[in-house]
């Protein structure tokens, strides 16, 4: 038997209204979203002669990205979370990091007033989630059951890694939950070694808590983790204080970790930062970070001091010294969801700290143009 094209279509459109009855029905929701930022930099020290390099270089203040988040109505106020995320590189469209596709967020839930936000799988890391009110003064202000903001694409942006895990500023495997109390926002996380026979070997513990006061805004976390067998700990507490246009964040990350030829490793790094936001299209960022490092292990080639969790385990030089950046933005909003920039920042190092960017030279000067926009 014969079937028109018209019957056929006719068929698909009932299939089709029929499964989003059905998704209707069960109170289901699945969004498609993404944030493009492009980003046109000048950075000097660029190489081995100092040379200075211009183009299209990482975002300056998100990855792009793209993602599906989704909820369903379990009923009694418990809701089925997922979110899959991933990043791509904007000047070639190749995935930012080949071979994993959602490699920002990948991970599966549940929610409710009463229990709070219980995740699995990959995601931030706790402690960036909540040092993102005072990490700089890009992120949210209050605290919330949401992932914090933070990225480590610049100079200005590494402090990021205090607030990381034993697989860098996410976590792989990881068990998160989150609860708000009214005002104050807690959180704890459990990130899974899957080392057969050693249940510590590579896992990540961390314990947070936010008060959200409007006015004024504080957070704090502690982080153990065990990385290839080597302890390494974050204690973080900082804040906001909002009056009118004007935002002023800071904060304090006190880092250690064990070395097993150089010895114990031993951070203090700080921030300061401000936001102001007239009437009107534009806002204005400046902001200040100094990262002291005491014996801080180098890599391989003894060209770079190593972020934090970073494994030590094959460490045998060590150096101690400041990595001080200053920063500064200004933001044209053309819409909600659309926005142009420009940004530039200046890191200067001192003594022993190293930065594999700055190829030998102690300061490198970055200035940028570019275009944010999200759908």
């Amino acid at each position: 038997m014969k079937i028109s094209r018209l019957t056929a279509t006719k068929a698909a459109a009932v299939a089709l209204g029929t499964l989003a009855l059905s998704a209707q029905a069960q109170n289901a929701n699945v969004t498609l979203y993404g944030l493009i930022d492009a980003s046109i930099s000048s950075v000097n020290n660029a190489d081995a002669k100092g040379g200075r390099l211009v183009g299209f270089r990482t975002p300056w203040f998100s990855g792009s990205r793209w993602g599906f988040v989704g909820n369903e109505d379990l009923g009694g106020g418990l809701k089925a979370i997922f979110r899959l995320e991933s990043e791509f590189v904007l000047g070639n469209g190749a995935l930012d990091t080949p071979g994993y596709l959602f490699i920002r967020d990948a991970w599966v839930g549940l929610e409710s007033d009463v229990f709070g936000k219980f995740t699995m799988g990959r995601q931030n890391a706790l402690g960036r989630d909540f040092a993102a009110t005072y990490l700089d003064p890009y992120g949210a202000s209050e605290s919330s059951l949401n992932e914090g903001g933070g990225t480590n694409t610049n100079n200005f942006k590494q402090l990021i890694f205090y607030g990381g895990s034993a697989t860098g500023t996410r976590l792989d495997n990881g068990v998160v939950l989150k609860k708000s109390f009214g005002p104050i926002v807690a959180g704890i996380a459990h990130q899974f070694g899957e080392v057969a026979g050693d249940t510590s070997r590579n896992t990540t513990q961390t314990a947070a808590l936010g008060f959200n006061g409007g006015v004024f805004n504080a957070a704090g976390f502690v982080t153990q983790a065990n990385v290839a067998s080597f302890k390494h700990r974050t204690a973080s507490i900082g804040g906001n204080v909002n009056f009118g246009m004007v935002r002023v964040n800071a904060g304090y990350f006190h880092y250690t970790a064990e070395q097993p030829v150089v010895g114990q490793r031993k951070d203090d790094a700080w921030t300061i930062s401000t936001k102001i936001a007239p009437p009107g299209p534009f806002d204005y960022e400046l902001g200040y970070q100094e990262m002291k490092a005491t014996n801080a292990g180098y890599n391989a080639a003894a060209s770079s001091t190593l972020n934090a969790y970073a494994s030590t385990a094959a460490v045998t030089k060590a150096g101690s010294g400041s990595r001080k950046t200053i920063y500064g933005s200004v933001f044209y909003h053309l819409s909600k969801r659309t926005e142009l920039y420009v940004a530039a920042d200046r890191l200067n190092l001192t003594s022993g700290y190293k930065a594999s960017g700055t190829n030998g030279f102690p300061n490198q000067t970055e200035f940028a143009i570019g275009m944010r926009t999200r759908f």
